[in-house]
């Protein structure tokens, strides 16, 4: 019976969702409309941003000139979509779109290319990912195999911040950045060679790309292989296929070295000063502060405009418990950019530990309109908690406790905690059994994330006159999550699967 709802559910899909690839013409099953794709990319775009670094607002002129090249290459896709483009403030080389034309390039990557053909392979690339609607066959192909259940990889490990999300926003996870398949990766080699060459660029730029690609590969820089390679693994057939399709489109065409370099001057100028941030973020990950604080200071000497160099001052006082200085160099970032969830976040974190709740509140609750994240929440959790106010800090617990790791695994705990108390039930299931001699024995489970002692049991039973009655049992030793423990009411006979009359009316937290 099983098996028959799945073929029925599999051929309506595949009669609703046949339909032809605005790029490649080939009729394709998605189900997923364009008017969702858009409206998706449209969601995400914001929090996608903010999770891989913020956008790169140091060299407005540089933005307006990736805007420019990828209006002029996505124009040529013939499909209409509100197509945008963003550079990010990120130094790992990568670039990516959501659906709906949504697409970011990382500043890291912006760095590492030669002229305004190579750029204009990147975003032609991407167009086609977005065009092709590659992300919507890959969501397609997943609710097949799951019978309705989405579950796209990401390759986010080029974001600092991506493994904090929680809530609502976790979702930008199954809208893009996904690893797509070989096929779609060649397709959109392909057709993105065909957007440059009839927006007037020289299609060997993408061919000059991807040998870029191998070649760092081969080195295998771990910056290129945790950035546009986890997404867009390059490869020798992918080089060939390009130098293929280059052979096929008009020779010559716009390749824009000078143009290029010129649009770059100022970030490249900058580069220096990034080069050191990300050298101090990198000692800070592994608890060199002094090495980590000479590098913030090194960058921020280079150049004090940037926000991000005063965040990272910031986390190493945070680091050190510096909590007021920590604070002011948040407040020196968010000076600088507003912006950006990450500043909020931690000065929140900082107010926080300084005993500044209602600013720690305000700078939380900024930083989640911008990205919600584990922290956040929990962090609130905690100042509810200390204000007595349960109902919100179980709220932001919860949240936190969804996502998993080590944040959600103490939310949880804190979740029981304040909960435990007033409905021991809901996380010290019971059930009963009987004895050799026909007696009833209770035994519990601690499903709840941390240890509790002397736990309540009332046991109701009708004695041999016919008199209802009930008897406290107690198990006083302590039980740590996931564990079983029994008692013997002594009651009796029992008659294993007659019911359960037994409850569990009270229990301890421990400490």
């Amino acid at each position: 019976m099983r098996n028959s709802i799945l073929i029925l559910v599999l051929a309506v899909a595949m009669l609703a969702g046949c339909s032809v690839n605005p790029v490649t013409g080939k009729s394709e099953l998605v189900l997923m409309s364009t008017a969702q794709e858009i409206e998706l990319g449209k969601q995400n775009y914001a929090p996608m941003q903010q999770s891989q670094g913020g956008k790169y607002d140091i060299d407005p002129e540089l933005s307006a000139y990736v805007r420019n090249v990828g209006a002029r290459v996505a124009a040529q896709s013939g499909v209409n979509l509100p197509y945008e483009f963003v550079v990010l403030n990120n130094s790992v080389p990568n670039a990516w779109a959501l659906p709906g034309g949504k697409i970011a390039i990382n500043r890291g990557l912006l760095t590492e290319l030669e002229s305004e053909a190579e750029l204009a392979a990147v975003l032609g690339h991407e167009a086609v990912h977005a065009a092709a609607r590659h992300t919507a066959q890959q969501q397609t192909r997943a609710m097949i195999m799951q019978v309705g259940v989405m579950g796209t990889a990401i390759a986010a490990s080029d974001s600092d911040y991506g493994n904090l999300i929680v809530g609502g926003a976790s979702v930008l996870a199954q809208a893009g950045l996904a690893r797509y398949g070989r096929s779609a990766e060649l397709e959109s080699d392909r057709y993105g060679m065909q957007y440059m060459a009839a927006a007037g660029y020289d299609p060997r730029g993408a061919v000059d790309l991807q040998e870029t690609f191998v070649r760092l590969s081969e080195g295998r820089r771990s910056d290129w292989l945790s950035g546009l390679f986890a997404s867009h693994p390059p490869s020798p057939e992918r080089v060939a296929a390009n130098r293929a399709t280059a052979a096929t489109l008009p020779p010559g065409g716009r390749v824009g070295k000078a143009e290029y370099a010129a649009a770059l001057s100022r970030t490249m100028q900058l580069k220096p000063a990034y080069d050191a941030y990300d050298e101090g973020r990198k000692a800070l990950a592994e608890e060199r502060l002094d090495e980590a604080l000479a590098k913030a200071g090194q960058a921020l000497d280079l150049f004090s405009g940037e926000a991000h160099f005063h965040a990272l001052r910031g986390d190493i006082r945070l680091v050190q418990k510096n909590y007021d200085w920590a604070a002011t160099n948040y407040t020196r970032a968010i000076d600088r950019r507003d912006d950006f969830f990450y500043y909020h976040l931690q000065r929140g974190l900082a107010r926080k530990e300084l005993g500044q709740r209602d600013a720690a509140v305000a700078d939380l609750e900024r930083s989640l309109a911008l990205l919600p994240t584990a922290p956040a929440h929990y962090a609130l959790g905690d100042l509810a908690r200390d204000r007595g106010d349960l109902p919100a800090a179980i709220g932001h617990y919860k949240v936190v406790a969804q996502s998993g790791g080590e944040y959600g695994k103490a939310a949880a705990a804190q979740v029981a905690r304040l909960e435990l108390p007033t409905n021991p039930g809901a996380y010290i299931p019971l059930a009963c059994s009987a004895d050799d001699s026909g007696r009833l024995v209770v035994s519990i489970r601690n499903d709840a994330a941390l240890t509790v002692y002397d736990v309540q049991i009332a046991v109701s039973y009708t004695d041999a006159y016919g008199r209802q009655g009930q008897r406290r049992l107690s198990i006083g030793r302590r039980v740590a999550p996931g564990e079983i423990a029994s008692v013997n009411s002594g009651i009796g006979p029992y008659t294993a699967g007659s019911g359960c009359p037994a409850q569990v009316v009270a229990a301890q937290v421990e400490d």
